[in-house]
């Protein structure tokens, strides 16, 4: 009976701030009535609502619209007698059409200048080939196939490295960057005789390393001919190995050996990267695991750099954030917590390989588990956590010492409920590739966090923070403005057995921005990019946190330096 859209040529319902978009709703009323409509954010604030008369039969009305307001739009729309309500669509409940407004922070934050492309922090995983989500979200990098099994499917000695070895999306976009995946071993080259994802050592171990320098020499084609500015090709040699590794301790190095000295036999640029298992550290499996196992194997005189995914050990959704256990009595539970996990991290690679550099090549937050998708889920409370969880979760492992952090997943997919960013409209159960697309909170709340954080060098988590509150600090490139990330969580207010979580809990925070004796102004960023004066007065601004992290904006870096405490082994992007 009614329906609402923002249309969009691009499929993203995404809109820059300030600049007119469209709202129309279509309706079939059996007799002439009144749409009542509004839009709220996030957090389920209105922001706006009306209403207006329509004639009976299919009728389209549509509004001009244009927001100074950025973040999450959900618009709601009702027939005044004859009821009514927006459809459920793909994997977006029933009840509302989303969109999002983009944040404008250039006069706020400036323009960063990069001495070097890959100094940009944030990847993406799940939209590959679609650069108008890429750059709505703000992402630098994403992962291009370069396996034996994508390359040498049918046999050895098959693959020919060449400058025009380049998928046309990164061709026509170099402003996007390749983390190149190596796992993937063809049947042909696979102990089991069919296709692993690099569970075992490849059978033909000379022409692994063979091919290797294959791939070398073709990425360092690629590079020169289309990211000039960009100082090292990565490559990440397994992903997600202790899901399946199935072979010797021995092998495992040993397939390294030879992907390491293929690589730089041909790449004097490359940083091979690994091993890439799912938690960053504090058990066997974890990254840290294998770092300490292989490594006194001789694992550390085959990797450059490390890379993670940047789950935590309890579960990456909203009902288990990534800091539930910082405040549990029990030490075993306390080393859970990813900021935890991101410190034990460092510090193994410190003590394996000094000062390397850390890739979070994956981490995504999804629904509380029970929560399918369908007409009435997710919740609007559920969306809210989802976002919040989310953004928190990549400012700790960015604050925590990682380079790069990178975003899962893209749209809604089949089999894992919730890890996207984005509802798919077509598919009730999501479809990867999905391209009809409105956003989640989290894609707005992501969208902020790359424009405020990417051009920055960590500073480190501010020190002398009370229980239940987070800080961490950052400097823009250049020894540009000092940013920092604050935001509160208390267990209490949400519950680790799922329910409603609050929304409107917050706790005053003291946060020293200049020197003692000083008064000025700062600049405080919402999470979802809206920006506001705040006045300090002897060094320090008084703020209000919640759950959802805020962004504050002070020149004082000789202070936020002194209140920062850099991560083991970070030396800057």
């Amino acid at each position: 009976m009614i329906s609402a859209d923002t249309p969009t040529t691009d499929g993203m319902r995404i809109f820059p701030n300030n600049t007119a978009f469209n709202i129309a709703v279509t309706t079939n009323s059996p007799n002439a009535d009144t749409v009542i409509w509004s839009v709220a954010d996030a957090n389920g604030a209105t922001k706006t609502q009306g209403s207006f008369a329509v004639k009976s039969g299919v009728q389209t009305a549509t509004m001009s619209c244009k927001s100074t307001w950025s973040g999450y739009g959900s618009i709601t729309a009702t027939l005044q007698s004859n009821g009514g309500t927006l459809p459920n669509m793909g994997t977006r409940p029933m009840g509302i059409a989303t969109f999002g407004v983009l944040p404008n922070l250039t006069s706020v934050l400036g323009t960063v200048t990069y001495a070097h492309q890959d100094q940009h922090r944030f990847g993406m995983q799940g939209f590959n080939d679609n650069i108008a989500a890429l750059h709505d979200l703000g992402i630098s990098w994403t992962i291009d196939d370069r396996e034996v099994s994508a390359m040498e499917p049918n046999g050895p000695n098959t693959y020919t490295p060449s400058v025009s070895d380049l998928d046309p999306f990164y061709k026509a976009h170099p402003d996007q960057m390749r983390i190149v995946r190596l796992d993937g071993l063809p049947a042909w080259d696979s102990k089991t005789g069919q296709f692993n994802d690099s569970y075992y050592a490849p059978v033909n171990m000379t022409e692994f390393q063979n091919f290797m320098g294959r791939v070398g020499t073709d990425t360092s084609l690629i590079r020169a001919a289309n990211y000039p500015t960009q100082q090292n090709n990565y490559y990440q040699v397994t992903w997600e190995p202790s899901l399946g590794w199935a072979d010797s301790q021995a092998n495992f190095v040993a397939m390294y050996k030879a992907a390491y000295l293929g690589l730089h036999s041909t790449d004097p640029n490359a940083i091979v990267m690994g091993p890439t298992n799912p938690f960053p550290a504090n058990c066997d499996t974890c990254t840290t695991g294998y770092l300490q196992t292989f490594g006194a194997l001789g694992l550390w005189n085959y990797i450059d750099a490390v890379s993670t995914h940047g789950y935590w050990n309890a579960g990456t959704y909203p009902s288990h954030p990534p800091e539930l256990q910082d405040s549990d009595p029990n030490p075993a539970n306390q080393a859970n917590a990813l900021d935890n996990l991101m410190s034990q991290l460092r510090s193994v690679m410190q003590a394996g390989k000094p000062n390397m550099k850390l890739f979070v090549t994956e981490a995504g937050t999804s629904y509380d588990p029970g929560i399918n998708y369908g007409p009435t889920s997710p919740s609007q409370n559920q969306l809210f956590a989802q976002a919040a969880v989310g953004v928190r979760s990549h400012i700790i492992t960015l604050g925590g010492g990682a380079q790069v952090s990178t975003f899962f997943y893209g749209a809604d997919y089949p089999g894992e409920t919730g890890y996207g960013t984005f509802f798919d409209l077509n598919d009730a159960q999501g479809a990867y590739g999905a391209s009809n697309l409105s956003p989640k909170p989290e894609a707005l709340a992501f969208a902020t966090l790359t424009r405020v954080l990417d051009g920055t060098n960590t500073l480190g988590r501010v020190t002398g923070t009370a229980a239940g509150t987070y800080a961490y600090a950052f400097q823009q490139l250049g020894n540009g403005k000092v940013v920092t990330a604050v935001w509160a969580h208390s267990n209490a207010q949400w519950p680790a057995s799922g329910g409603l979580y609050s929304q409107t809990y917050s706790t005053s925070y003291s946060l020293q921005v200049d020197a003692a004796g000083a008064s000025g102004n700062v600049t405080e960023i919402d999470g979802y990019g809206n920006v506001s004066t705040v006045p300090y007065t002897n060094g320090k601004v008084t703020l209000t946190l919640t759950e959802v992290p805020q962004y504050i904006v002070s020149s004082n870096a000789t202070v936020a330096k002194s209140n920062a405490t850099v991560p083991v082994g970070y030396t800057g992007q």
